[in-house]
């Protein structure tokens, strides 16, 4: 393989300036490479046992390896090995049409994105030659080292594993004629929770299996053997039929090696030619298989089994990412890049089929590149109670809200770990019903209904945010104390929303924070801890923690959530009956100014409460009348929207694709929170009040949670905590005098 000499320059394609190699002809170029496979006004090929079809499956496979390596070692930094090894299953979905693909495996991102420079989608962010894709790689404003939902054309981030199911399920659900195959690495295979995820949604959504994993079965994962390497091809075809997969098609690059090559998995760019194209064959009639049984109803897998870094730098795990001595001018980069290189007019003819495949480049083509439809909500009909009535649970007053939305739209999706009932949100159920293929009218149980209840957080929160970042409305629920294992995806999502280049519904979860006697038992029993959290993503600029503290005011929030984009909102609130302490108006201030002034009662020295959330203001106004009787002034503030009490400058907010402003300024500020001393009050994590205690030049103190503990109420693990109006007071009066 030689590098082209400047006489020939002028015949290169535009988009190839920046390819250092390029080769001679393959073997019967003139026969199989003469016009594209995928014909003009076509979107896929019309046969995949074509020998043209296949010769040019081939070349696409080589061309994606030969980019993802020059573009990592245009860096020396990133990830080749692993997409490397399932290229022909990628260049296979491709040339058969299917560009909506995502991705389990955040290495695979410079696959990916040398997938979508071919099919010209790249060209939506100024990237137009291999040059230009070598310099954006890993560059601030380009193309970052794991997707991100920046790129055009790429459905879904990726970067922690075991998520990618989740937004394939999620875009199935959406869009029934569609599928949506997602690349999964056998390394992450053990992630939590792929598999299990997989099984409750086709247990939920039998009809739904217009999605395919494509498992990357090469042998490897980052730093050493995959956990499932030794495994025979029996073995993993009974572990997906075992998980209830209707169909797994599996193409093992062994069974088509002439080159000896020793160990179960082998290199499919070492065989002989005509090796070489039997093995693309297999694939693309394989993953043509899987995918027509996906599309008509059967749970299917489509299994690749081919040694990790096929047709790069390394083999195994050494392929998996570059390091500081893996340049474009070190010798075996130089040799992989040789051997891959392709002749001018064979990176045209890919060039054309990736463009062509699908309808357009996948920036033009995939779902995610539109909005999705939405229903009108119209004005829900708030129920404001009694300032001073009857005590309310907040959570079954937001509930009421939550099955009008559901009536409206049909595609909206509430998601609990089984727990509606316990949280006080029993109304949810039944007027959305629990989608469970076993009719029940007592359990509110119907195969048709909005309400997904899998034991896991993990899949709770995974389709209700990956359902919003696809386009829809939804809302996770949970106790608070039991989130912890759905947050790592609604993570991934909020990060995503905001750096999108087209506005989705906010994802909006309920957290219920009255769960007692939950102290001793472990990680995701520790309530209160999660706020930390959430306190520390409030600095994203896109993310809003919400303290409603009666049933009027988280009525105002969830109405308020609604009709935001871009977000990741939290909304916690007790399933006890609580006072109303606010009208509906109280809180839409609340909302914009982060707080509200609940009580105030002058004296010679004024002590200032703020408070976040509900039940911890039963302790501080206690505490407010003892100070009183004292001739101390007390003030209550109570926190609805910390994140508002930020300055400007505290958050990246002005980097969100749908930006959000409007934080409380200083006069503002210091008519709310001014005082001889502020005692910052929250049930939860410390970390939540920090806006607060930046801006305050007040004496002040903080009264926050400190661990769980086994209680028989509020009150007492209260206590255990600090949280008393006798402490409250004590420590007002020490700050005032």
């Amino acid at each position: 393989m030689t590098a082209i000499s400047p006489k020939a320059s002028s015949a290169l394609p535009n988009f190839s300036e920046g390819i250092q190699y390029f080769g001679e002809a393959l073997p019967d170029f003139e026969t199989h490479g003469a016009t594209p496979a995928i014909e003009s006004g076509k979107i896929a090929i019309a046969d995949p046992t074509d020998k043209a079809a296949v010769y040019q499956t081939l070349l696409a496979a080589d061309a994606l390896r030969y980019l993802t390596l020059q573009v990592t070692a245009s860096k020396a930094s990133g990830h080749p090995g692993g997409f490397a090894s399932q290229a022909e299953a990628y260049a296979s979905l491709v040339m058969l049409g299917y560009k909506n693909i995502i991705t389990e495996v955040g290495h695979h991102a410079p696959g990916f994105y040398s997938a979508m420079f071919l099919d010209r989608s790249l060209e939506d962010m100024g990237i137009f030659t291999v040059q230009e894709l070598r310099d954006r790689f890993r560059e601030k404003h380009g193309l970052l080292g794991h997707l991100s939902g920046f790129i055009p054309g790429i459905l879904a981030p990726a970067g922690p594993l075991g998520q990618g199911q989740h937004f394939a399920m999620a875009a199935a659900l959406l869009h029934k004629d569609k599928l949506f195959p997602f690349t999964v690495g056998d390394g992450g295979l053990g992630e939590p929770y792929i598999v299990s995820a997989i099984a409750h949604f086709h247990t939920a959504y039998p009809a739904a299996t217009n999605f395919l994993p494509v498992l990357v079965w090469n042998g490897y994962s980052q730093e050493h053997h995959s956990m499932v390497s030794l495994k025979t091809n029996e073995q993993m075809q009974a572990y997906w039929q075992g998980n209830g997969f209707d169909e797994v098609v599996l193409v093992d690059a062994k069974d088509f090696d002439d080159q000896n090559q020793p160990g179960d998995y082998v290199d499919s760019t070492a065989f002989s030619f005509e090796k070489r194209l039997a093995f693309t064959q297999a694939v693309l009639s394989g993953v043509d298989k899987a995918a027509r049984s996906a599309l008509g109803g059967k749970l299917t897998v489509f299994i690749i089994k081919q040694l990790k870094g096929a047709g790069v730098h390394a083999r195994g795990s050494k392929s998996h990412n570059l390091y500081p001595k893996d340049t474009l001018d070190a010798p075996h980069i130089v040799s992989a890049l040789q051997t891959r290189a392709l002749s001018a007019e064979a990176w045209q003819l890919v060039r054309t089929n990736a463009e062509r495949a699908g309808g357009g480049p996948a920036a033009k083509t995939v779902v995610t590149e539109f909005e999705f439809p939405l229903p009108e909500l119209g004005e829900l009909p708030l129920e404001e109670y009694a300032v001073g009535g009857e005590p309310k649970v907040s959570t079954t007053a937001m509930g009421r809200l939550v099955g009008i939305v559901g009536k409206k739209d049909q595609n909206f999706l509430v998601t609990n770990a089984d727990g509606n009932e316990a949280s006080g949100i029993a109304n949810i159920n039944q007027a959305l019903k629990i989608i469970h293929p076993t009719t029940d009218d007592l359990y509110n149980q119907a195969p048709n209904g909005q309400v997904y209840e899998p034991l896991s957080e993990d899949a709770c929160a995974g389709l209700a945010a990956g359902l919003a970042l696809m386009g829809a409305r939804t809302l996770w629920c949970s106790y608070e104390s039991f989130a912890i294992n759905g947050l790592p995806i609604w993570q991934t999502v909020t990060q995503a929303m905001a750096e999108l280049r087209r506005q989705t519904p906010s994802t909006i979860t309920l957290f219920t924070a009255g769960a007692l006697e939950q102290g001793r038992n472990g990680w995701t029993h520790q309530r209160p801890e999660i706020e930390a959290y959430f306190a520390s993503l409030m600095r994203n600029g896109n993310v809003f923690p919400l303290f409603p503290p009666d049933a009027n005011s988280i009525q105002a929030c969830y109405d308020w959530a609604l009709k935001t984009k871009n977000k990741g909102i939290v909304i916690t609130a007790s399933k006890s009956p609580l006072p109303i302490r606010t009208t509906l108006e109280q809180t839409h201030q609340g909302l914009r100014d982060g707080a509200v002034l609940l009580h105030e009662v002058a004296g010679d020295k004024q002590v200032v409460f703020a408070v976040i959330g509900d039940m911890t203001l039963m302790p501080v106004f206690e505490a407010a009348a003892f100070l009183e009787t004292e001739g101390i002034g007390a003030k209550i503030v109570s926190v609805i929207n910390p994140r508002q009490l930020y300055r400007s400058h505290d958050t990246a907010w002005d980097t969100c694709s749908e930006p959000e402003g409007g934080f409380l300024d200083d006069a503002k500020f210091a008519e709310l929170f001014d005082g001889d001393a502020l005692i910052a009050v929250t049930g939860g994590a410390a970390g939540m009040l920090e806006p607060i205690l930046l801006r305050s030049t007040a004496k002040r103190d903080t009264f926050a949670w400190k661990r769980g503990e086994t209680t028989a109420s509020a009150g007492e693990l209260m206590a255990f905590n600090g949280l008393t109006a006798e402490a409250l007071t004590k420590r007002a009066i020490a700050l005032v005098h």
